[in-house]
Order: structure tokens, then sequence, then C-alpha cells
């Protein structure tokens, strides 16, 4: 993270509920989470009679019913119900997948469930009405299960998104209902929702923030936990943010409002898992495309075996053997096989802290051979502590050169800001008026002070614009790992101040566990050499890269991507923006920043580096989960079908149909207790 730059906290104001959850079913045709759970309970009641009244796959169980030619009637009659009501949204997607000349997993649903319809309307027909020998067997019990199987699968995957929403919408319900608004300076009780931008609240000793705003007077101790995982109070002074959601605590303060509704935190986050079900992951995109060789498979074999039956048989008999062969291929266990491991995997990842913003990213972990890291609020704590602060001028004294930096870092929430304006508070420096600040992008601060211009920058800036400065005082505290910056007025130098900063201690376990996962860790920062080779020493990484600007990182990323090394970024999400974005797997550490929502895959709820540990098992089970299941999907297809063809007629075997759908049950459980079996391995 380069020095200076402010750090913008998103708020967690506003309650916002998720009305609707959108799922791409098929390329394109979106349908809606209430349609669509509405539309699972309605086929699953409308299949109970059917189960109850129909034969599986030509087979009677004990437990069915039957009084002809009614119950075939009475079959006929909600199959068709249920074909047109639960099979809507199959053959919506298979259009869309057919305009793209794509064909996979919606093609071949509303394929087996076509065939399977037309089919038994035909039989229903010829048992009843053309009394026709022998009896046709229908298929409105593979029909109906399909059909609620598929609805559940897509059911579930989008109920995923909201699984991993809930652990951050249960934040929202953190908010209290209701604020004291202030009205001609006095509080008035109104409806959180009511609370607009500009308006002033009073805050009373003990309650929760009830919005994003800046401290305007009063001063007060906060609790930030839901923040940032740290159950510690912060000090707050006036013109310092508040995020709504905080605990106040034995302070009173007046806060002016400045972001409600979905310019909060939370409403951000939600749009950010809602984000991630528009993004198919490579194995579920693997998915799609066995589904699609099935479709293509399955309607060969069954042509070729119709022609062949019709010259060994007759028409009834080929014309048999073609749809059972379609029927059988309908993915009942390859529907379920993605859906089930995401939904599970992605329940693990909110409990853990971990929100995927880009599913995509679980896949591509197993190729990652570097991962590039900040320093500061990555590997170190971000609590900076003024260690040295010097005057390089007559003019101004030492305590004048750090009330300029003091002034010009007022409001700034960026750990060397705070440092800075603590150690001017603990000498109770006055700060002065500051005017047209501004960030000078990768390197500082600068605005006006009395009218004369000052700048805060780095020493990479220095060494930019060729300005001198105390070069030896420069070595001795960087060599002691202190972040050091200088106050410079028309190009001279006025003063510096050190900081130091402390490793986390979760940083040592995030560097031992890449590099035992053949992952290279490397050290990205704005910072001076000297502070970040101190740093890199002492947690083991030999390849470190400082003094950086924001694009150097991100071309950084480039280079390493050009050079056949997958990469994974991990940033506080603010300066690391370009690179967490071009990174195969972008991880954002700190959950408050509107960066990490807009540019990264994954963001880690807690700043806590032994969470990129956890979501790097997590990517890896997941993935071999994934791909367990598509071969146990597949495979029950690729075995069936050419058993369904009579491929085995020559020796006297040609596969049951009861035995087809035993099997066929069999690999949905299968799939399913694989799925519930994933966990996170610590």
């Amino acid at each position: 993270m380069s020095e200076h730059n402010q750090h913008q906290m998103a708020g967690m104001d506003g309650q916002m509920a998720m009305d609707s959850h959108e799922m791409d079913m098929g390329n394109g045709h979106m349908m809606h989470m209430g349609n669509l759970k509405r539309k699972f309970w309605v086929s699953l009641i409308l299949t109970i009679p059917i189960i109850i009244m129909s034969p599986m796959m030509g087979m009677r169980l004990p437990f069915q019913l039957t009084f002809q030619p009614w119950s075939d009637y009475l079959v006929a009659v909600l199959g068709t119900i249920l074909f047109i009501y639960g099979g809507q949204p199959f053959f919506s997607g298979a259009k869309a997948e057919l305009a793209n000349r794509k064909p996979a997993m919606m093609t071949l649903i509303a394929m087996g469930i076509g065939v399977a319809y037309v089919y038994s309307i035909y039989a229903v027909l010829a048992n009843n009405v053309w009394q026709v020998t022998p009896v046709v067997t229908d298929f409105f019990w593979e029909l109906a299960t399909l059909i609620d199987i598929m609805l559940l699968g897509h059911w579930i995957e989008m109920n995923t998104v909201m699984s991993a929403g809930s652990a951050v919408d249960n934040l929202a319900k953190l908010l209290p209902s209701t604020a004291h608004k202030l009205v001609d300076g006095q509080p008035q009780d109104v409806a959180l929702d009511q609370i607009q931008t500009g308006d002033q609240l009073q805050v009373r000793a003990g309650e929760k923030i009830p919005a994003d705003g800046q401290v305007v007077s009063g001063a007060t101790s906060v609790n930030e936990a839901m923040v940032t995982g740290e159950a510690k109070l912060v000090e707050k002074q006036v013109g310092d943010a508040v995020v709504g959601g905080a605990v106040n605590g034995d302070g009173t303060f007046t806060l002016k409002v400045t972001g409600t509704g979905e310019s909060g935190y939370l409403a951000q986050v939600m749009q950010l898992v809602s984000d991630a079900q528009a993004s198919k992951s490579a194995q579920e995109n693997m998915a799609n495309r066995v589904a699609g060789l099935l479709f293509y498979a399955a309607l060969t074999v069954a042509i070729v075996a119709f022609i062949a039956w019709l010259f060994v048989g007759n028409l009834a008999v080929a014309l048999s053997i073609a749809v059972t062969v379609l029927v059988i291929a309908c993915p009942h266990a390859l529907g379920l096989a993605i859906p089930l491991v995401v939904a599970r995997s992605t329940a693990i990842a909110a409990s853990h802290g971990l929100l995927i913003r880009n599913r995509d990213a679980l896949e591509r972990v197993k190729h990652l051979k570097a991962a590039l890291m900040d320093k500061t609020g990555t590997l170190t704590e971000g609590n900076f502590k003024v260690a040295e602060y010097r005057s390089m001028t007559t003019d101004l004294t030492d305590d004048a050169v750090l009330g300029l930096m003091a002034s010009l870092e007022n409001g700034s929430s960026h750990p060397l800001a705070v440092g800075i304006l603590t150690a001017a508070k603990d000498r109770q420096l006055e700060l002065q008026a500051v005017e047209n600040g501004h960030q000078i992008t990768g390197a500082g601060l600068s605005g006006d002070i009395a009218g004369h211009n000052y700048q805060l920058v780095s020493a990479a800036y220095l060494d930019r614009q060729r300005l001198t400065y105390d070069q030896a005082a420069f070595q001795r505290l960087a060599s002691a790992g202190n972040s050091i910056s200088f106050l410079i007025h028309e190009q001279r130098v006025l003063g510096y101040v050190a900081q130091g900063d402390q490793i986390k201690p979760e940083a040592h376990h995030l560097i031992t566990s890449l590099k035992a996962q053949g992952i290279t860790p490397v050290m990205l920062t704005g910072d001076n050499e000297q502070s970040a080779q101190v740093v890199a020493k002492q947690l083991g990484i030999t390849t470190v890269h400082a003094s950086l600007l924001p694009e150097d990182k991100a071309k950084l990323v480039q280079q390493y991507q050009d050079a056949g090394q997958p990469v994974m970024m991990i940033g506080d999400g603010v300066n690391d923006a370009p690179s967490l974005a071009r990174a195969e797997v972008g991880i954002a550490i700190g959950s408050g920043t509107d960066v990490a929502i807009d540019s990264a895959d994954i963001v880690l709820v807690k700043s806590n580096p032994n969470d990129v540990v956890d979501f790097l098992n997590l990517a890896r089970q997941t993935t071999r989960k994934m791909t367990q299941n598509l071969w146990w999907g597949a495979g029950y297809n690729v075995i069936t079908i050419p058993l369904a063809a009579g491929i085995l007629a020559p020796i006297g075997f040609v596969l049951n149909p009861m035995v087809g759908a035993v099997v066929m049950s069999l690999s949905t459980i299968i799939v399913a207790i694989n799925a519930m079996t994933l966990h996170l391995k610590k």
C-alpha cells in the first residue's frame, strides 16, 4: 500500500433486503428466485400423485395404485401441467443455448423431458384409446422426477448466493431501527429509512451508530469489530469518520450523515454476492460442455439404435429403445453435481469470513505459481507509531513540522495518518485548517495551509523529483524497519517523520503455507526498500519490490503472467485495485473498502492473513469434489446409454429400464453425499 493514500470506508448503514435474486439459466435466460422456488414446490406436489399412479421405467412398485383407465388419464393431465409449468425454464434455456449454437445442460434436459412427455402421451393413447398390444410404457415418472431434480439443482445454486450473503446480511440486523435526528437542535426519534445524507444525529453512550458519518461535535471511543473483526475501541474526535453499525462507547457525540442506503458497505457487499451468481466457474462450464457432448452422443446413439432395431424388430420396439436411450441420458446426477458442491463450499466460506465474488477463482488456485502481496495492512498490522520526527530547517521547530504534517493528515483513516495524528494529539499540538487538500497518486498528500502549499511524500517521490534530503538519517531509520515521510514546501524538504509498524503474527503462517503449496511469496509495497527488506527477512520472503506506484504493481502482475506464472494478488483493495483486477486470483484483505468489492475475486471479512490459507485449502477441496461429481454424473450416462441402446443385445443382454432407473437414482445420491462431505481442513 503506497504511503498516505486514504482508505475510503464504505458504510454499513441502510438495511438492504435481497428482494430479487436472479439466476442465469441457459446463457441469458433470467429467472426470479421466488418464481423458481414456487415452481419447485408446485412441481413436487404435482409429482406425488404421478409417482403413486405411474410405473417407473415400466415397472410398477408395491405402493403404486392404478384404476384403469382413469389413473392413466389423470397422470396424463398432471404430467401435462407439470411439463408446461415446471419445464418452462429449461425450454427457455435450451432456446438460448441453441440460438448461441452451444447446446449444453438446458438442451439436454429439454430433450429428455420433451421426448418423455410426447412418448408418454402416445403411450396413454395407445394403451387406452387404440388398444395396441403389447402395452406401451409411459415415462411420466421419469418426466416428473427429472423436472423436480433440475429445479431443485438450480434453486440450490441460487440459494448458495444467498447463503454467502447471509454472513454479512446479519450485520444489517445490528443496526438500530431508529435514530435521534437533530431538528432545530433538539433530538427526535425517527425511523432509520428516513435518514438522509447531511442530517445530523445524536449518538448516545452505548448505542449502535445508525449510519455512516463524521463526528461534528463531542468525542468518544467506538467498537468497530463488525467492520475490522477486532474487538477493540477506536478513539473518535471531531472530524473523524465513523461507520454505521459500530457500537458507541461511553461518550455522546453528534454525527453528520455521509452515507445511507445503497451507498453503504452492506449494500455493496450484497451487490458483490449477487454478481457472483453471474460468474460461472470453469468447472461449471465443464459441466455444460459435458452436457453438450452427452446431448450429441445420446441423440446420435438414439438415431442409430432406432434404425438398427427397426431392421431387427419392428417400429414399436425401435421407437421404445430410442426413447429409452434419450430418457436415460437425462442428467439427473449431472444437474446436481456442481450446484451441491458450490452450495456447500460457499456456506463453509461464509462461515469462515470469506466472500467469494468470482467462483472462477476456485478453479484457478491449482494453477497458481506466485502470490504477490502488499506489506502494510496485509503482512503488518498497519498500526504505526511515530519513532522519530525532525525539522531540517531553522525556520521550523520539530513540533511545528509534526503539526503541519498532522494538519495535512487530519480526517484521514490511513494507518500512517493515524500514527501522525496520534503523535500530534499526545503533544497537544494545534492543527491548522487545510485548503485544496488532495492525493498525490502513489506518493502522498498536498494541501494549502495559511496560504502556503505543503506536501507530505515518500522518499521515492523525492528521488523522482531529485530533491536532496538527509540520506544518513533515512538509511538509519529505514534499516530499522521504519516508514519515512517527508514534508516539503516549494521543492524544499522541511522535515521528516519515521513510523514503525509490526508484523501480524498470522503472516508467518501465511508465508510458510504458500511455500509448502509451491507458491512463491512476493512482497510489493510503496514503502522504501530498506523497510520492506526488514519485514521480508523476518517473514522469509526473498523477492521484494519496493517504492512502487499502483501502476507498477499491475505491471509486475503482468510480467509474472507473461512469464507463464499465474498470480494471486493479496492487497488491501485501495491502491492495489489494478493488480487485484488483473491477477488470476485477487484477494482483498479488509472488508470495508469500495475497491475490494469492485476489483477482488475474494473478500476477507476479517483482516487475517490466515484466511488466505483457508481459501486456498477450500478452493482445492472444492475443485476436487466438483471433478469427482462430474465423473459420477457423466459416468452413469457413458455406461447406461450404450446398454440401453442394446449394444450387448447379440449376447442376450439389454439394459432393463428398471435397473437403469435404480442406477440413475444411486448416481444422484452418491453425488449429493459426496458434496456434503466437503469440509475445510485446517
